[in-house]
């Protein structure tokens, strides 16, 4: 690979992120190897979205097998290309249905990691409605020939923001969710702060009582656990309607629907995923692009995890012509396979270069050394197999980083010392090896 010049921002985050086994924001595009075919499935999503189609996929794999790597190389692209962003990692505290403001948390998440081209850190909303209004007035003084402070300018800027809110209005939960847009409209128009952080406030899904949306905003309802997604949908319809390719939805670590303890809860949570699936697929919203990232486990348990649902296993079954090396990317669900022995190395050949570039070195890796490398973490049993990208990449930085601190050191000596212990895939320290039950897990 030509060698790239790196900023010190993406350098960083590549090295610190890498290092401590997480995925950096920045910067996937110099270390993407080998999920070419996965990456070119969501992109044709995405083209699909913009066109007003709908999408909805799942996005599965072990943990360190690339699900979030791919997810945040997706919201990038999406984001280059013209989309609205917003991802959320499901937790404990953090579902798709619940009455105890657990899915509000979630909505809550989402829309405060909102992201643009211009804006990719978060926090994007006010942002998406200043440029909206903007674009508007600018079209108004070039139609009307009238400028901001001339009679009539701003009702005939009103007049445009109307045009929007009532293709809204005809959706469920629409009406208010227009008249939120237009009162941000008024306190821009009038520069009522007050008037634009409740708007913002409101549609970020903050206020916790119905009585404080009406005294603030002459509203009556709110969004709360059972209407969440119903303004991700009107949200998805806003942006696309002032400028925008359409909504990116990204929700990692679904597992955690998988670890809910009580079935009832459980089974809520996967039938409001089953609405929001059949919502897109069968083209009854537009716009709106959703990719969940899981595990195995999550999709495949027949006890609790998708699978235990018929209506599911149905939509989600692995194709029977589908094999290793060979599967069907159309599908709702991309399984991602292990990465070959010649990605692994590319990926670390692009590895060392961005390190080399961030700490101002020459290179001084071969392929020879990389192959060195690969072969001492994999040589023991089944590591071929259950080794990921995440845990081959931590192990790599920690040796580059050891090398560079100690330039009379070799990657030889380094991985024939004794003190070298790669990263174990699945091992808990905690077990004891030599025991008559090793290998049984609970």
């Amino acid at each position: 690979m030509a060698k790239q010049k790196l900023s010190k921002r993406v350098s960083t985050a590549l090295i610190n992120a890498l290092g401590a086994g997480v995925v950096p924001r920045i910067g996937l595009e110099q270390i993407a190897v080998g999920r070419e075919v996965e990456a070119k499935a969501l992109v044709q999503d995405l083209e699909n979205t913009a066109e007003g189609g709908a999408a909805f996929r799942f996005v599965v794999g072990r943990y360190g097998s690339g699900k979030s790597f791919i997810l945040q190389l997706i919201r990038n692209q999406a984001m280059e290309q013209g989309f609205v962003v917003a991802d959320a990692d499901l937790s404990p505290e953090r579902r798709l249905a619940g009455a105890s403001g657990q899915s509000i948390a979630t909505y809550r998440e989402l829309m405060q990691n909102i992201a643009t081209k211009t804006n990719p850190d978060g926090g994007a909303i006010a942002l998406i409605l200043e440029r909206w209004i903007s674009g508007v007035l600018t079209q108004v003084a070039q139609e009307s020939g009238k400028r901001p402070k001339d009679e009539g300018f701003d009702d005939l800027v009103e007049v445009k923001i109307r045009e929007v809110a009532q293709t809204l209005e005809g959706l469920v939960h629409g009406f208010d969710f227009a008249s939120v847009i237009i009162a941000y409209w008024r306190g821009y128009r009038t520069d009522d702060d007050q008037l634009k952080d409740s708007a913002l406030r409101w549609l970020r899904g903050e206020f916790s009582t119905k009585s404080d949306a009406k005294a603030a905003l002459g509203v009556k309802v709110i969004i709360d656990d059972e209407t969440w997604y119903d303004y991700i949908k009107l949200f998805a319809k806003f942006v696309s309607g002032i400028g925008y390719k359409g909504l990116l939805v990204l929700l990692d670590e679904a597992v955690h629907l998988y670890k809910i303890t009580h079935a009832g809860s459980r089974q809520n949570n996967y039938d409001k995923l089953l609405a929001m699936f059949n919502d897109t697929v069968q083209g009854r919203v537009g716009h709106l692009d959703i990719i969940i990232g899981g595990t195995p486990q999550f999709l495949e348990d027949s006890r609790r995890g998708l699978y235990s649902d018929p209506a599911w296993q149905r939509r989600t079954a692995q194709s029977r012509f589908a094999q290793p090396g060979l599967q069907d990317t159309s599908g709702p669900v991309i399984r991602l396979e292990p990465l070959t022995q010649a990605e692994i190395l590319q990926l670390l050949q692009r590895l060392a270069e961005v390190h080399a570039a961030h700490y101002a070195y020459q290179a001084s890796l071969n392929n020879r050394d990389l192959q060195a490398f690969l072969k001492e973490i994999t040589n023991r049993l089944g590591a071929e197999a259950l080794l990921t990208p995440g845990e081959i990449v931590r192990d790599f930085i920690s040796a580059l980083n050891l090398l560079h601190q100690n330039p009379k050191l070799s990657l030889t000596q380094l991985l024939g010392g004794t003190n070298f212990q790669p990263t174990r895939s699945g091992k808990d320290a905690k077990v004891d090896e030599t025991g008559e039950f090793a290998e049984f897990t609970l």
